[in-house]
């Protein structure tokens, strides 16, 4: 670590170096960041740096929360201790190779518990301590829209003027037409540290989707954290508003963020979920880590679907589940199986939405599979046939966020996966995000009721 951290100075320094990008992740997947001096990096860099403990004190408007312990008025929101992963260093290439490196919270004694990288280490960790290694990937949708910023400000955010018109997925001729801001997304990111599998149109006016490149988990979240933030960095200097909302307009489909993922020997040699010998090639271990995703989901949903929005795109028939189903290859379902080659055999995680918070989403599955796995489950529920949606018969998934929450804050396996600090403070926030909605007067309510109550 001390010579990687020797060369990696020499190198910074090398190149003159002046200023360095810093950037942890509030509990919403928000980066909040600061730059730097190179001077005071150098002096941070092994015994990390004070930051205030406010971004886990308050929501994605920045308004405190009231019912948080963690930090508050009460606390008067001190300093925490961040620490940088020099594993993490990129250059932005859209910032003139400005240095990057991401940071957590994870020696913090009052933070740790809350902070979600921290959160995905410790399930990582817990599942490389059995003897198996994670890989995931995180896939994403999102519409893309016009940055007529003052204008939407001005009306409400009424005005949105997406980047295309009408419903053209995989379309060779619309992503063409925006060429620029297309091969951009390709490139950029691919020099962030981002590696695409791909990109192409998806299905509505201005929407795209793009595969992350498969990679460990916490390697994983890392690129989809950045992957976020670095398409909607690209989108404004293209003139274009990339919005990650789960749903962007009621008439149209919502938006994923499916995460793929697989456990492997130690070694990383053997995919465990391939067995050349089994029915549809799936492993009795990749069947007790869907039974164990399929017993934990009522009651880690928030950590998929973490918003209010998050709801309107778990309805039936829009491409996105609303049943605690599993099935090979099935759109319609939970989870969906894939069980290809020793390679590219995995579990596909349909419920997660573009607007979760990649270490959260990424950390449920994984410790939802492995609690799976431990328990060495059977998975009893039949694989589901055709429609998943009508295939009722092993529940359904909560309907709205304060629903989700509830079953989560009550849940004595949420607290055994995440421990108890964590789901309580969790749970306040998306609590507190319920009760900011529910006292919004909104545009329903007035074209419903105003005139004619």
């Amino acid at each position: 670590m001390n010579d990687e951290l020797t060369r990696l100075l020499e190198k910074l320094s090398a190149a003159n170096t002046t200023k360095v990008k810093l950037a942890v992740t509030d509990i919403d997947g928000i980066l909040r960041g600061k730059v730097v001096s190179f001077e005071k990096f150098a002096s941070i860099v092994k015994s990390g740096f004070g930051f205030c403990d406010v971004i886990f004190g308050w929501d994605a408007g920045d308004v405190a929360y009231d019912n948080a312990r963690v930090t508050g008025w009460h606390s008067g929101y001190p300093d925490a201790t961040a620490i940088i992963d020099i594993s993490t260093f990129r250059e932005v290439p859209w910032e003139e190779q400005l240095p990057f490196f991401l940071a957590d919270f994870s020696t913090d004694a009052n933070c740790a518990e809350v902070c979600p990288r921290t959160l995905l280490k410790n399930v990582t960790q817990k599942i490389t301590r059995a003897g198996y290694h994670a890989f995931c990937s995180q896939e994403f949708e999102w519409f893309n829209l016009e940055d007529n910023g003052p204008e939407l400000h001005k009306e409400g955010f009424n005005r949105t003027r997406p980047l295309t018109q009408g419903m053209f997925g995989y379309s060779v001729l619309r992503a063409s037409q925006n060429s620029a801001f297309f091969h951009d997304l390709f490139d950029l990111l691919g020099q962030f540290g981002v590696p695409l599998e791909g990109i192409h149109t998806e299905t509505g006016p201005g929407v795209y989707e793009a595969a992350i490149t498969y990679s460990e988990a916490l390697e994983a979240a890392d690129r989809a954290v950045l992957f976020k933030s670095g398409v909607k960095e690209i989108g404004h200097r293209h003139g274009i508003l990339p919005t990650f909302m789960a749903k962007f307009h009621e008439s149209l489909p919502g938006c994923s963020g499916h995460v793929h993922q697989s456990l492997w020997t130690a070694d990383k040699a053997k995919n465990l979920f391939y067995d050349a010998d089994a029915p549809h090639h799936i492993s009795a271990l990749m069947e007790s880590y869907i039974a164990g995703q399929l017993y934990c989901l009522p009651f880690i949903l928030p950590m998929f679907a973490p918003t209010v929005n998050s709801y309107k795109r778990l309805v039936e028939g829009a491409w996105a589940p609303t049943t605690l189903t599993w099935a090979v290859d099935n759109r319609t379902t939970a989870l969906r199986a894939l069980p290809g080659s020793s390679k590219s055999t995995r579990l596909e995680t349909r419920v997660v939405g573009s607007d979760s918070n990649p270490y959260l989403a990424i950390a449920a599955c994984l410790a939802a599979g492995f609690y799976g796995v431990q328990q060495n489950m059977k998975l009893t529920t039949p694989a589901s046939i055709g429609n998943g949606y009508a295939d009722r018969k092993n529940g359904l998934l909560p309907a709205n966020l304060w629903e989700a929450t509830q079953a989560m804050k009550n849940s004595a396996v949420a607290k055994e996966l995440f421990g108890e600090k964590f789901v309580e403070h969790f749970t306040g926030t998306r609590e507190w995000e319920w009760r900011q909605f529910s006292k919004v007067v909104t545009d329903w309510e007035l074209k419903r009721y105003l005139e004619i109550i």
